[in-house]
């Protein structure tokens, strides 16, 4: 229960973050709508996120982690700390220089990031400059992925997972800075914007930092040196910067490709953040925690029950990821309309976004999937294995991405929808691929408990998926667009209950949760 109490933990805050998220693009959609300033920001917001997980996120979860709760268990904290001051050292470096080329080249870049900018010149400046002012997030951040990284390891998640919350507490009090200004649809919005996104790097940099002081591990910052540890965290972080990074490379391909249509973007945007509150929730958090438990038991030799926590690890991603895509699926248009549709979002913009939705929730299981797969490899310090199947994923993504857009532009469909569609299908074969790998190798295994749940799971998240489009259907008048906001907001918390009691109902009845469980959950704390 200790790993499920972790997950709590970080999962929880994560909601908070996403919820903020939530309400930060709430009033990003009623000011900016799908028009050129917000194409212009999200492209601006992106590119340094894409950097972020590769060089932060993606290279330090994959290779920093194992190594350095190696040294922590068997070697001491005196030697954790050393390696942690080199691998900071190391890392800044790459860093600015990095960012120095890239805010130098950003004209140019920014032709290969959304060439469908080119034909509107006001739009592609806009983005430029945006990203110019943006791009210093990606030092900041990468530095949090690491300081995250020590904390997480020493099972103190709590900071880490609450970082995140300072981003759209700034960009919330930006927007709506820009309303009150009257920079509704005005490019000094953006302006606004990206200035909130430089500060609230700087913001969670200095949280960390501080959360990592308070830890006892008193960090200071050295000369960089190209020492032994250095080279193991090069040599594997190499291979984590595409395996670790694929999401966001994929997400990129789709911004670079979505750039052709007017509008795409900022669609694929809208739906890419509810789809990743289910991902965000349960995907981070099993990222963060399962990882460094991994690598810790692995490192005491305690095979049983590194097995143990990787098959509760997926049991509990699918106990909330299935019901999430259905209900993603089945409720996509209500849930957009409420949630979007006002001010500068108008009622034409809902399907297109729905849609997009609906197939990135398709493909919702298997990116939460690949968060449980992935840590087996890069606890046992393989990145290579995943950075292959990694590759593949983006080359099916990519074709696939240009093959249904202009498919379905061709037969009259929506094109955006074929860009979700097909990093929903990559993302499953990078899942099976990853399964299959650590079947054959013994390296994963379910056990009885998993074996007797899962189909359970399924068939409640069927059932609770029914109810929800009968639901949906019955209260469709409170969905339409004249209805009052009030009226809306309740006919969706009516749905979200009916969905949520139907399959915790369902999931009680059939014994994969019981009460015992649920009452010792509640009465334990989470390691410090």
């Amino acid at each position: 229960m200790k790993l499920y109490q972790a997950f709590a933990t970080v999962g929880g805050l994560t909601m908070v973050s996403r919820l903020l998220g939530f309400a930060r693009d709430i009033l990003i959609a009623a000011a900016l709508g799908s028009g050129a300033v917000a194409d212009a920001f999200f492209v601006a917001f992106r590119f340094p996120n894409l950097f972020r997980r590769l060089f932060g996120e993606g290279a330090f979860n994959s290779a920093f982690v194992p190594l350095f709760a190696k040294r922590l268990e068997g070697d001491g904290e005196e030697a954790a700390r050393t390696f942690a001051q080199e691998a900071m050292a190391g890392l800044l470096l790459v860093l600015v220089i990095v960012s120095a080329l890239a805010m130098l080249a950003m004209p140019w870049l920014m032709a290969v990031l959304a060439p469908g900018f080119i034909s509107n010149p006001e739009k592609y400046d806009l983005a430029v400059r945006l990203t110019e002012i943006t791009f210093p997030y990606l030092t900041c951040m990468s530095l949090v992925a690491l300081l995250s990284g020590i904390l997480n390891s020493m099972h103190r998640f709590w900071a880490a997972a609450a970082a995140p919350i300072l981003l759209n507490v700034v960009l919330i009090g930006a927007i709506s800075l820009a309303l009150a200004l009257g920079y509704a649809e005005k490019p000094e919005a953006g302006y606004v914007l990206a200035t909130g996104v430089f500060i609230a790097g700087f913001a969670q940099f200095a949280m960390l930092w501080v959360a990592v002081r308070k830890s006892g591990m008193r960090l200071r910052f050295v000369r960089p040196r190209y020492t032994e540890g250095v080279r193991r965290l090069v040599q594997l972080g190499i291979p984590g910067l595409v395996s670790g990074g694929i999401t966001q490379i994929n997400i990129v391909v789709g911004t670079i490709i979505a750039s052709l249509q007017a509008g795409a973007v900022s669609y694929l945007y809208y739906a890419d953040r509810l789809y990743q509150l289910p991902l965000g929730i349960v995907g981070v958090a099993i990222g963060v925690v399962l990882l460094p438990d991994l690598a810790r038991r692995l490192r005491a030799g305690d095979r049983a029950a590194a097995m143990d926590s990787q098959n509760r690890s997926l049991e509990f991603a699918l106990l909330l990821t299935l019901p999430a895509a259905v209900a993603l699926v089945v409720a996509a248009e209500p849930i957009i309309r409420v949630l979007f549709e006002r001010g500068a979002f108008l009622a034409e913009d809902t399907p297109k976004t729905a849609y997009a939705l609906i197939a990135f929730a398709l493909g919702l299981p298997a990116f939460v999937l690949i968060k449980v797969f992935q840590p087996a490899f890069f606890a046992r310090e393989d990145t290579r294995t995943p950075m292959i199947y990694a590759g593949i994923n983006m080359l099916v993504n990519v074709i696939g991405s240009i093959a249904l857009f202009f498919l379905f532009k061709r037969l009259g469909y929506m094109p955006h929808v074929g860009i979700a569609l097909a990093t929903s299908v990559a993302a499953w074969i990078n899942a099976y691929m990853l399964y299959a790998t650590l079947k054959r190798h013994r390296d994963f295994e379910g056990d009885r408990r998993l074996s007797r749940n899962l189909p359970l799971i399924v068939v409640a998240s069927v059932v609770m998926g029914a109810v929800v489009y009968a639901v949906a259907g019955w209260l469709s008048p409170s969905f339409d667009g004249h209805a009052p906001l009030v009226e809306k907001l309740a006919a969706l918390a009516a749905l979200v209950a009916a969905g949520g009691l139907t399959f915790a109902v369902l999931i009680m009845a059939s014994g994969v949760l019981d009460l015992r469980q649920l009452k010792r959950f509640m009465r334990r704390r989470p390691a410090p």
